[in-house]
Formats: C-alpha cells, sequence, structure tokens
C-alpha cells in the first residue's frame, strides 16, 4: 500500500447570485497547494450560475459531486439573494453532503449553512454588515460578528470577502502544517496568517496631511522581538511622545502597541514550533517572552492550546 496522501477533493458550491471573487478563492489558494486538493465547481442543476456581476459562470458539474467531497465550500451570494428560507432544490443539493464532511462558508453563505439547520447551536460568523439580520433571522446561532472565522466541529465559517482567503490558508495549516501554508501564502501573495480571532473591521482615518506613521517603527519591531521592547522604546524610535504615538499606532493597526507586540510574538513562535526543535523555553527567548510559562499563558490564550500541543498537531499535518 503506498504511503502516499491521496488528494482531498473540494467541492466548490455556486447559487444564484454569488460574488466572483469569494467563488475563485478555494481554487486559487487549495489549487496552489502542490496537488494536494482537488478543487471542482458545481451548482444545484448544473447549469450556468449567475453572479452579483454582469456576466454569468458556467460550471462543469450538477450537486450529485457535493456526495464525493471531502470539503465543501459554499459561496457567499449577493446581500439581495440572502434566502430568508432554503430553497427545496439548496436543501436537497446540501442533503448529498456525507455526514463527515468538512463544511466552509464564506460571507453571506453562512446564512444557507443556518437555513438548512446546520449551524444550530454552534459559533459561527459572517459578514459584520448582515449580522443583525443574521441574529434576528437565527436567534439559535451564536454569532460572533467581530472576528474573521470560526471553527466549530466541522464547520467552518468566515466574515466578508477576503477572510475566505483566511479561512482557505487555516485549513491548509491544519491540513498540511505551516510550511506548506506559507508557501501557499507567498504563492498567492497573501499574508499567511491572520487570526481567526482578530477583529472583522477596523475604521482607519486618513492620516493628518503631512504626519508620520509608524510602519517604520513597526518592522524595526519586528526585527527585535526578542528584546524586552517597552512603548517608550518604539515612541523613541518613531521620534513622538508616548500619547502621540499610542494614538496614531492604534489609528494605523487598530490595537495598542502591546497588544500588537503579542500577537507578533505569538505569530513568530507559532513559526518557531512548526519549523524548529526548539525547546518551549528556547522559542520564548527567541520572541521576547520571559519564560517559557509566559508563552504557554499567551499562546493559550490566542488559539487555546499549549506549544506542545500546537507543535504536535503541525509536525503531524506535515508529514
Amino acid at each position: 500500500m503506498s504511503g502516499e496522501r491521496q488528494a482531498e477533493r473540494v467541492v466548490v458550491l455556486a447559487l444564484d447570485g454569488v460574488y466572483p471573487f469569494e467563488l475563485g478563492i478555494p481554487s486559487r489558494i487549495f489549487g496552489a497547494a502542490g496537488g494536494r486538493y482537488e478543487v471542482l465547481t458545481c451548482s444545484i442543476d448544473g447549469q450556468p450560475v449567475r453572479t452579483s456581476a454582469d456576466f454569468t459562470i458556467g460550471v462543469e458539474h450538477g450537486p450529485e459531486i457535493l456526495a464525493t467531497a471531502d470539503t465543501v465550500v459554499v459561496a457567499s451570494v449577493t446581500s439581495s439573494r440572502i434566502p430568508t428560507e432554503l430553497p427545496a432544490e439548496v436543501a436537497a443539493a446540501l442533503a448529498l453532503i456525507r455526514p463527515d464532511a468538512r463544511i466552509v462558508s464564506i460571507c453571506t453563505a453562512a446564512f444557507v449553512l443556518a437555513a438548512a439547520g446546520l449551524l444550530d447551536g454552534r459559533k459561527a460568523t459572517t459578514h459584520w454588515h448582515v449580522a443583525d439580520l443574521f441574529r434576528r433571522t437565527y436567534p439559535n446561532v451564536d454569532l460572533d460578528p467581530d472576528v474573521l472565522f470560526v471553527h466549530d466541529g466541522r464547520i467552518l465559517t468566515s466574515a466578508g470577502a477576503a477572510s475566505g482567503v483566511d479561512v482557505c490558508l487555516y485549513i491548509v495549516r491544519t491540513d498540511h502544517g505551516g510550511e506548506l501554508a506559507n508557501w501557499v501564502a507567498r504563492c498567492c501573495v497573501v499574508p499567511p496568517f491572520r487570526e481567526g480571532g482578530q477583529a472583522q473591521y477596523i475604521e482607519q482615518p486618513v492620516p493628518e496631511l503631512g504626519a508620520a506613521g509608524t510602519g517604520a517603527t513597526r518592522a524595526w519591531a519586528l526585527e527585535r522581538l526578542d528584546e524586552p521592547l517597552t512603548l517608550g522604546d518604539l515612541a523613541a524610535h518613531a521620534r513622538m511622545s508616548l500619547r502621540t504615538f499610542a494614538r496614531r499606532f492604534n489609528d494605523e493597526v487598530g490595537l495598542s502597541p502591546g497588544r500588537w507586540l503579542i500577537q507578533q510574538r505569538v505569530a513568530r513562535a507559532r513559526h518557531l514550533l512548526e519549523a524548529s526543535d526548539l525547546s518551549v523555553d528556547q522559542v520564548a527567548g527567541r520572541v521576547g517572552f520571559a519564560t517559557g510559562a509566559s508563552l504557554r499563558q499567551h499562546l493559550r490564550a490566542a488559539i487555546g492550546v499549549s506549544p506542545q500541543t500546537y507543535r504536535r498537531t503541525f509536525k503531524e499535518a506535515a508529514r
């Protein structure tokens, strides 16, 4: 028996009113994963699908292919196509999905899963703009409209547009480890990792004319994560007062400098846990946490697992 893995089949369901950008995300992300996934697209009747734009998309498959999927992705639809109740033909298509298949919604497709009863009693997210409508329509779903994506059992829901990229990269990372996910991100020229719990929407005011930004200081800090950086250090590098720097940093990033530093240290620690054999204490030292215990605390707060569990999960996924 061969030790090679078979490609996982990902089937993308395109409904009338689908957003073309979101429809293309699974093919682009999973298609860059070196043959580990096979991505197919279907409609509920095998016929061309009207998009949210001024064109129609032809698909190669009808709903029967959903029964063969390891992962099903339901792409988002325009707001005018959000179902208040599930059309019979859509319900019939979703009923073909195997009970053990992973199901993913992008943006407003969470309404489709909720209408099918797949989200009852689960945590989920959708685009912040339609969160109030979702809550009113589906009170049995534990909606969190402030995050990029939610993973609850075999179902993943993601927020608007680009968060579909984040959830697909998360799946690659979960299935095959961080190195492959980072490679896919580089191929697609997108950020390799954004936390599912990161805020969906940060209102960034237009900077004052002639105002200096904090980008150069953030880049400087990323090269010194192993050092005990303080707000004073950052403000001094930016040549700003503490108050001005903290305000401008928050305006640009949506986080306080201290919280941002913790996020960057956790992200660097995750990479080292995945790609190196350094001990937990050594990883902690490399990323600026004083002790292994501090790293454990911050990693558990960020993703709910210990460094050892995280390393074991992604080392096994990479095999």
